[in-house]
């Protein structure tokens, strides 16, 4: 028997006129996930119902975990519409479920057929009773129950017991297209994956200055951009060589500046490659007032060097509650691997906080950085990571 999951949509079912583009992008999407797993993926009154053999169970469950405009999804049971059938799956999946250790319960109905003769409270009162009189060891809690056993009844009638939490937001892509200059650190991946969300289909770009940053920390930021591919659906990383282009602001610009003139080369290296590219907007894990380069007149000074969209997700963001969602997709531990990235190279003690617009933006080009960037860019080396399975992310190819 094939194993059945009821999705649920959420956002997409407020985008009146272009609903239907929304739809059939997050349909291509779970299927593009799926590719080479037999399948079938319909929907019917904001719901999504996906068939898939038993035995790529785990593979569906991961894709759907991690999909973008998918708000939630529970492995369910189909039956006809008559009380008698419903009554004693209920029973079933709730006695399946008491062996996990729970022992209260809640029952959460749902009539969308109103043609259905009883209501959803009488429908979860009804099975509510049955559940306590097959297992008189539950009890029905109704403020805090240990399991809920969830009843929707559609066309035909579906029931559960566990509901997952999916990604929300919009499908990939239905947001455009960025760049994401990413890092080894904790913030930039949150950045993207929050972007990711967004409907924002991304590519990501890592500064290397081999040998001061080594393989490892290479190594390190494609194993955090392949956790960015699970949710995206896998990703193209490019790699830009700043080894030059460190060792000149190191001799040429004033020590106070170090940090602030290479972020602006980033910025620079990023609206060159974007723009080689065609896509639309660049992403920052910028946080204001974090660190010395993110304040608001550094931003305003670095953000110069592109015209396209400068997005900044987390730039109102406390620090904890990017920790928290860096934990919760998987890339903290990672980031905080003792492998330092170019940024962290040639750090001035005391770096400038607050720069004067006008008269930086004239010191900082009269040091002719354009062409090494340029250089740069011209030379970046790219990877192609693929969409990862549920067993654990798999090694992309070394450059």
């Amino acid at each position: 028997m094939d194993a059945l999951y009821l999705i649920k949509i959420g956002e997409i079912t407020l985008k009146d006129g272009n609903q239907a583009e929304f739809v059939a992008r997050l349909k291509r999407d779970i299927k593009r996930r799926l590719r080479g797993i037999p399948s079938v993926l319909e929907s019917k009154e904001a719901r999504y119902y996906l068939s898939v053999p038993t035995e790529y169970e785990e593979y569906a469950e991961f894709a759907l975990s991690r999909t973008p405009g998918v708000n939630g999804w529970a492995k369910a049971r189909r039956c006809a519409k008559d009380m008698a059938t419903i009554r004693a799956l209920a029973i079933e999946l709730m006695r399946e479920k008491a062996a996990e250790g729970p022992r209260s319960f809640k029952v959460e109905a749902r009539r969308s057929d109103k043609s259905f003769a009883l209501g959803s409270y009488d429908i979860a009162r009804e099975l509510g009773g049955a559940v306590l009189e097959a297992l008189p060891e539950l009890r029905v809690d109704v403020h805090a129950p240990e399991a809920l056993l969830y009843v929707e009844i559609r066309e035909q009638a579906y029931v559960y017991t566990d509901g997952r939490k999916g990604v929300r937001g919009l499908p990939v892509g239905s947001g455009g297209t960025g760049l994401l200059m990413l890092s080894g650190g904790i913030d930039s991946p949150v950045a993207g994956y929050r972007m990711i969300g967004r409907g924002l289909a991304l590519e990501s770009l890592y500064f290397h200055s081999y040998p001061y940053t080594s393989q490892e920390a290479w190594d390190k930021v494609r194993d955090l951009a392949l956790i960015l591919a699970s949710f995206q659906g896998g990703m193209t990383m490019h790699t830009a060589s700043f080894t030059e282009l460190q060792l000149k602001i190191r001799k040429d610009a004033p020590e106070d500046r170090a940090t602030l003139y290479l972020r602006a080369c980033m910025v620079m290296a990023a609206d060159m490659l974007a723009k080689k590219r065609g896509l639309n907007c660049v992403v920052s894990g910028e946080s204001l007032g974090q660190v010395a380069s993110q304040t608001a007149e550094n931003m305003r000074f670095t953000g110069s060097y592109t015209d396209l969209a400068i997005l900044r997700p987390l730039a109102g963001t406390d620090k904890e509650d990017t920790v928290r969602t860096a934990r919760q997709i998987g890339s903290f531990e990672l980031s905080i691997l003792p492998y330092e990235d170019c940024c962290v190279l040639f750090s001035p003690k005391h770096p400038v906080l607050k720069a004067r617009y006008e008269s930086e933006k004239a010191a900082f080009d009269a040091l002719g950085f354009r062409d090494i960037v340029a250089a740069s860019v011209d030379a970046i080396e790219s990877v192609e990571l693929d969409y990862p399975g549920p067993k654990g992310l798999p090694r992309a190819p070394r450059r």
